[in-house]
């Protein structure tokens, strides 16, 4: 199937139609969301990547054929650009997330190397309440060794069991 680049928004009125299922990449700054939709689609630069925090200043959508939105959003968290910025990110992901009746999924990635948030635990407070099925995904598990990376998925599924999170 081909994914193409379909448009990049901030308001409700420049979302594409609600025409077919959505599903949207969330997780802090520089966590990997760009990156994990290029692996995804398979593509090496269709989602826009940098090492910078904060690249991804708007709601970006892709269309997967005819038959689905992937949307990359802003990180939450730390990035290089100002706190009223960084506010008007949270605000215009909010709004998304509760106008978009076609979102079907939210896939929240999680840096192995950090832990959980409150913006992680917020971002997941919200979906529950809104009924949104979230998918936790966790990157950049080649910076750790084997044994850490099991540590730190352990201290994960305890931190979300704890929280209300799990089966």
């Amino acid at each position: 199937m081909e994914v193409s680049f379909l448009k990049s928004a901030t308001l409700p009125e420049q979302f594409p139609p609600a025409d077919r299922p959505e599903v949207a990449f969330a997780g802090r700054s520089n966590v990997g969301k760009s990156s994990l939709i290029n692996r995804l689609i398979n593509s090496r630069n269709l989602a826009r990547t940098s090492s910078r925090p904060g690249r991804t200043r708007s709601i970006n959508f892709f269309s997967a054929g005819k038959t689905l939105y992937l949307t990359d959003l802003p990180g939450y968290g730390y990035a290089e650009v100002p706190l009223n910025v960084r506010r008007n990110w949270k605000k215009h992901i909010e709004t998304y997330l509760k106008k978009r009746a076609n979102l079907k999924a939210v896939v929240v990635i999680i840096d192995v190397r950090r832990k959980l948030g409150e913006g992680d635990l917020d971002l997941l407070n919200w979906l529950k309440m809104f009924q949104i099925k979230p998918i936790i995904v966790v990157t950049k598990v080649d910076k750790l060794s084997k044994s850490e990376a099991r540590r730190q998925f352990d201290l994960f599924s305890n931190q979300l069991l704890k929280e209300g999170f799990g089966p």
